[in-house]
């Protein structure tokens, strides 16, 4: 009710008030000073009166209804500016407003356009520097594939081939004991156990840096259900997929989505003990649309920052970002969490 009260209507009502109440005391006072002073016979005490009460009653009413009339205008537009700014905070850039008149107002929303185009230019440089740095990521990833592979070659010679060795040394050693020194044939076939697990240790811990975690090429829909049915495998969650197929976006968008959700999915996995994630991507009006939600135990967005799950969702935010696009996360703990990203796609 006090905002109501604290609205433009309402102080153009109150403005038009407070100018009727000064005109009564001005009235009152001039009518007062005739009347002590002069004491004209026309004039009396009762007629004084009755016409500042008359004044009062139909200064109300015409105060109430001008203010209302005459700020319905100005409402109007200033609500148009409101959804207008709602608008550009949803990362819709191509809302416009329009006035006849020629006026102060008029000039702001003029103003406001061509804020919106110049937003709705920087996402298009945005868009075009991700694909810029995707290009220049190929060519890093060229690069960086031939260092690892030198690297995973100096891991295998320096863990998993000397530790193959000195299996194979131990094994010989234990076979030349087992008919003279069962026990120690033993305790070194248990050395020989312990180092075979360390190996294979070491060479899953080496496979890992070789699995891939990108589209590969495939369309995002396709590559989605396949990070799905992988995801599937390792766990007991019921995923409840909605894609759009005809969703047609650059390869480099894909990719950022991509990856969006594949660390919200793994956030998911290692932090929520969820039992039921659903997953909706859909497009309207040059606009992308993704909706996460899980029934997992959830968090305080606000002070769990120190989370291990703030870095992932940092990253997230980050990307959509890049993509001139808006991330917003809600969390209840014991109630899920829910993620929305809105990127513009022209």
């Amino acid at each position: 009710m006090l905002k109501r009260l604290n609205s433009i209507r309402f102080s153009y009502i109150r403005s038009h008030l407070y100018g009727t109440f000064l005109t009564t005391v001005i009235l009152l006072s001039f009518l007062l000073s005739i009347y002590v002073l002069f004491e004209p016979l026309w004039l009396t005490a009762e007629g004084i009166f009755l016409f500042i009460a008359t004044y009062i009653v139909l200064g109300l009413l015409l105060s109430l209804y001008v203010g209302f009339k005459s700020s319905g205008d100005l409402k109007e537009r200033l609500d148009y500016f409101s959804v207008l700014i709602t608008q550009f905070a949803n990362g819709n850039y191509q809302s416009r407003v329009y006035f006849n008149e020629d006026d102060e107002i008029a000039r702001i929303g003029s103003e406001l356009n061509e804020l919106g185009n110049k937003m709705q230019n920087q996402v298009k440089s945005l868009q075009r520097m991700a694909d810029e740095k995707a290009d220049f990521a190929k060519s890093a990833h060229k690069a960086a594939v031939i260092e690892e592979r030198q690297r995973l070659a100096r891991d295998l010679h320096d863990s998993v081939s000397q530790q193959l060795f000195g299996v194979t040394m131990m094994a010989e050693a234990a076979l030349k004991q087992f008919d003279k020194n069962p026990t120690m044939a033993k305790s070194q076939l248990e050395d020989v156990a312990a180092s075979a697990l360390q190996a294979q240790t070491e060479m899953r811990a080496l496979l890992l840096h070789l699995r891939p975690v990108h589209l590969s090429g495939d369309p995002l829909s396709l590559g989605l259900k396949k990070l799905v049915e992988e995801l599937k495998q390792k766990s007991a969650i019921n995923f409840k997929l909605d894609f759009d197929d005809s969703i047609k976006l650059q390869e480099t968008t894909e990719e950022h989505v991509f990856r969006i959700i594949q660390e919200s999915l793994s956030n998911i996995l290692r932090h929520a003990e969820a039992s039921e994630v659903g997953l909706r991507i859909t497009s309207r009006s040059n606009e992308l649309f993704i909706h996460i939600a899980d029934n997992g135990k959830g968090f305080d967005v606000g002070q769990d920052s120190t989370r291990k799950t703030s870095y992932g969702l940092k990253t997230m935010k980050e990307r959509s970002e890049e993509l001139g696009g808006t991330f917003t996360i809600r969390s209840i703990r014991g109630e899920g969490t829910y993620i929305d990203i809105r990127i513009p796609c022209n």
